[in-house]
């Protein structure tokens, strides 16, 4: 019995220190040094200080910054934890809404953003300005959601709204390889790079 249980335990530890400690480690290392901003979260650090990360979005709602699109992520109800409460882009309980296209609720949402957007002059709107990602944390807006919003972000920054399409424009993704994904735009990314030049134009 020992001579066929002695290989088998081997084996399994042979293979447990390969492929569960070495490789791993191996792997850990590589990507390290290879690629080590994706792998530590694609992190954006300003002054020393983190302030998000390139992946995940944030929630905007001031009217000098761009918003994202909206999110249907939620948390539990400090007062009642069988109830949830909306709480967008909390990257701790990524979900979408789960409504389907006949949901009143669903509706009612699409059908007030949209009568908002056409109270400031929107007349094409994009389906990423009404509708949520699956994750409910897409850090992206396409271009046409972000100039649908200059004209307020200028008025309360007091600038033109040329100033702010010259910065947007700095920040246009195009698909991968001409192929893969589509043109968008990082929020977070896009806010800093307006806090920054405008600070510096009014420095």
């Amino acid at each position: 019995m020992l001579t066929h249980l002695r290989p088998a335990v081997v084996m399994l530890a042979l293979f447990t220190a390969l492929t569960g400690l070495a490789y791993p480690l191996a792997m850990t290392g590589l990507i390290q040094v290879a690629l080590s901003r994706q792998a530590n979260g694609t992190v954006i650090v300003r002054d020393g200080v983190t302030v998000g990360s390139a992946l995940i979005g944030q929630s905007f709602v001031a009217d000098q910054y761009f918003h994202g699109r909206p999110s249907a992520t939620n948390t539990p109800d400090p007062k009642d934890d069988s109830k949830t409460i909306d709480l967008p882009y909390n990257a701790a309980n990524s979900a979408g809404s789960n409504l389907g296209p006949l949901s009143k609720k669903l509706m009612d949402r699409v059908s007030g953003d949209v009568a908002v957007m056409r109270k400031v002059g929107a007349s094409k709107i994009p389906a990423d300005a009404v509708t949520t990602s699956a994750s409910g944390l897409d850090p992206h807006i396409s271009p046409l959601t972000a100039a649908l919003q200059v004209p307020r972000i200028a008025a309360v920054r007091n600038v033109t709204e040329q100033q702010i399409k010259a910065i947007l424009s700095q920040y246009i993704e195009t698909p991968f390889l001409g192929l893969f994904g589509e043109t968008r735009i990082n929020v977070l990314q896009l806010n800093l790079a307006l806090d920054a030049a405008l600070r510096k134009v009014a420095g």
